[in-house]
């Protein structure tokens, strides 16, 4: 047997792939259909160029339900290697996937009886989830057992925040927050919502409310993470969906202000995408006690 036990996610989890790679982390990428042709995420197209396709032609971009069949596959994959298998899913609040990894997880044990095998709901998404699989997949390394693994993810997912501030509002409505009618009205006016999720939204996308400017809207997601993490060491992922340069800036600025017991740079899924539209930035994060 290889590494006692194999932590699989989901592609929502916004793992670069060399963080994924690094920490044998196994990733079941999520599909979404581009004017009639189906993608997977990180895989068949990389989120930059999704999001070429999604400016071209916005309406004609949608989320795919994820197959059961695909988490089969990754856990058949890991049970050749591991005595037991983790996986963390995105929020059930805001997809399938996490009855589909159920539903595979079923089929797994009948095939690999002597498998330990865990679906873990995250209760968050993007890299908030993706560091409650990392939590899992280091203690994993460290060699503790299955019990101090799932402990591990656990302690993270009740920490973990995510604060968004969008350069639109027009295509919010698709995410169930605000109705399409004042996102029309709102794009209009040109301002910028911002958007959370926190261990206190028990899985759901909260409303944070509307700024003027997105220099503002950073400066806003900077104070609230402050009040959050205070003088602690915090892990941070900077997110950003089709606006790289602003989120090495961004990732500057929150490298200089805060003591970051780690930082890396993630895009948002192109999954998210058809909900937050392009040139969204955002900070995932927890501290440290």
């Amino acid at each position: 047997m290889g590494q006692r036990t194999i932590v699989v996610t989901d592609s929502l989890a916004c793992l670069p792939p060399e963080i994924a790679d690094q920490n044998n982390i196994k990733i079941v990428p999520l599909s979404f259909i581009i004017k009639d042709k189906v993608y997977r995420d990180w895989i068949d197209i990389s989120p930059s160029e999704a999001y070429q396709l999604f400016l071209e032609d916005p309406e004609n971009f949608q989320s795919s339900a994820p197959s059961p069949m695909d988490f089969v596959n990754a856990f058949r994959e890991a049970g050749k290697g591991a005595e037991s298998i983790f996986c963390v899913t995105v929020s059930d609040k805001l997809s399938t996937t996490y009855q589909a990894a159920l539903l595979a997880s079923e089929q797994v044990k009948t095939e690999l009886p002597q498998i330990s095998l865990e679906v873990f709901n995250s209760k968050t998404a993007t890299a908030t989830e993706g560091f409650v699989a990392l939590a899992a997949a280091q203690a994993a390394a460290d060699g503790k057992d299955f019990t101090r693994v799932k402990e591990a993810a656990q302690e993270v997912s009740q920490k973990v925040n995510l604060i968004a501030v969008l350069d639109t509002i027009r295509h919010v409505y698709r995410s169930g927050r605000i109705p399409k009618v004042a996102s029309q009205v709102g794009s209009v006016l040109h301002v910028k919502p911002m958007l959370g999720i926190s261990p206190e939204s028990e899985g759901k996308v909260h409303f944070i409310g509307i700024i003027r400017s997105r220099q503002s809207g950073i400066e806003r997601m900077l104070q609230m993470m402050k009040e959050k993490v205070g003088e602690n060491p915090v892990h941070v992922a900077v997110m950003h969906a089709y606006a790289t340069e602003e989120a090495k800036k961004l990732k500057e600025t929150v490298a200089s202000s805060f003591k970051c017991a780690e930082i890396w740079l993630s895009d948002f899924s192109p999954l998210m995408g058809y909900a937050i539209g392009t040139g969204a930035l955002g900070l995932a994060f927890y501290g440290e006690k």
